[in-house]
């Protein structure tokens, strides 16, 4: 009896070491990218954006789930790195703040060459696997960081920005959050106002990627159907295995099937268990969850790594990818499934969006009306001249009218 148990202790454990050698096989070539990652604010908050400071150094970074050695043991070959700014920033400085966290990740590029190589584009990502350096894209985390302004969406676009969410657990004056769907928001754009429309619109002209995670489901309705390329949550969970606002609901998951869409699975604990504990094998039930209901196309890592406050036993920190790709492989994930959740799958929505995107038409020019606007904070020049631009006809004649009375004319 005591033989027996130790044998097969002996084969469990050989087969755990094929299924984590087989992962790293398929990682050396198929290297993860990974659809958000907060390191640019821990560096913000720890450091003061100093990145020159000793304690900073990304080689030896200490008390982050992020760091060179942890990115290199856990074959992270791509990375969209988040520019982000909290909701209190809105109406105030969230532009300002917006492009000192994109200067932070294009300083990180700048002073770790050999690692880092700062890309904008589909082939940018495939040539910084050959070089074996990390892809660095920017994802700007909530649509408070344009100041509802598509001169500063486009202006992000030519810094780099190649994904926007939508909200981040705010409203913008043109699109509605998550926190609308739990009650303590009220819906004010029922989704996506027109110049929220006019904002998805413009990103698929100019080739940026929606990201739908942090959203009601109204506007992930609103945004799948109106958007002419797929869209990512670039860190969201399943709903029906956790019921969190932020994740997503099965009938958003069909839809994301429809679109070619894709949705990075998120680590956090409160998304994965809706409790403070969750396993590694909680975190694959999700991956599985959206390989079931809206295809294996659909599904991707989004770790949420120096976001949150919890993770999950055996997701520690971002040297355990391969652990989480064993996973998969043990419950029968094919080799092909893998690479696509690893990095193919996320290749495939960026070269779709690059290919509807389309700078020869004309961009999108109405401005958000000024009454949509909170205005204690900002200047509203343009807008008393420029508002008889959209006056319909008969405002136009009950507003000459009105003058022609005064003088005396009528």
């Amino acid at each position: 009896m005591g033989t027996s148990w130790w044998l097969w202790t002996l084969v469990a454990v050989c087969t755990g070491d094929q299924f984590r050698d087989e992962a790293e096989r398929i990682m050396r070539g198929t290297p993860v990218i990974d659809g958000h990652n907060d390191l640019p604010w821990r560096l913000l908050t720890m450091f003061n954006n100093q990145l020159q400071t000793e304690r900073a150094n990304l080689t030896s970074l200490a008390n982050t789930h992020t760091n060179i050695p942890k990115l290199r043991a856990g074959f992270v070959g791509g990375q969209f790195w988040s520019a982000y700014t909290p909701c209190d920033t809105q109406n105030k400085d969230a532009v300002k703040r917006t492009l000192e966290q994109i200067d932070v990740i294009q300083r990180m590029c700048q002073m770790y060459p050999e690692t880092f190589v700062c890309v904008t584009n589909s082939a940018g990502i495939r040539q910084a696997f050959r070089e074996g350096r990390v892809a660095s894209l920017v994802g700007v985390e909530g649509g408070h960081s344009i100041d509802s302004s598509l001169g500063v969406l486009r202006t992000l676009y030519r810094l780099g920005m190649r994904y926007l969410t939508l909200t981040h657990s705010c409203n913008t004056p043109w699109a509605d959050n998550w926190l609308v769907d739990t009650g303590e928001d009220k819906a004010e754009s029922q989704g996506l106002s027109r110049f929220g429309q006019s904002v998805v619109k413009e990103m698929n002209r100019l080739g940026v990627i929606i990201d739908l995670a942090h959203v009601s489901v109204a506007t992930m309705k609103a945004a799948l159907r109106l958007s002419t390329a797929p869209v990512i949550f670039s860190h969201s969970s399943a709903y029906s295995l956790c019921q969190h606002r932020r994740n997503v609901p099965d009938d958003v998951l069909r839809l994301v099937n429809q679109t070619g869409s894709l949705v990075m699975v998120n680590f956090y604990n409160d998304y994965v268990s809706c409790r403070q504990e969750a396993t590694l094998s909680q975190v694959a039930d999700h991956l599985d969850h959206i390989k079931k209901v809206a295809g294996a196309g659909a599904v991707g890592f989004g770790g949420d790594f120096d976001g949150v406050s919890r993770l999950p036993v055996g997701l520690e920190d971002v040297s355990k990818y391969p652990d989480l790709v064993a996973e998969l492989l043990r419950r029968r994930w094919t080799e092909a499934e893998v690479r696509g959740a690893l990095a193919n799958n996320l290749l495939r929505v960026f070269e779709a969006v690059e290919q509807v995107s389309d700078h020869t038409q004309s961009p999108e020019e109405e401005p958000i009306p000024a009454d949509q606007l909170q205005a204690s904070c900002r200047t509203m020049y343009g807008y008393s001249e420029a508002a008889s631009l959209h006056r319909q006809p008969g405002a136009l004649l009950a507003s000459l009218t009105t003058v022609l009375l005064g003088l005396g004319l009528l």
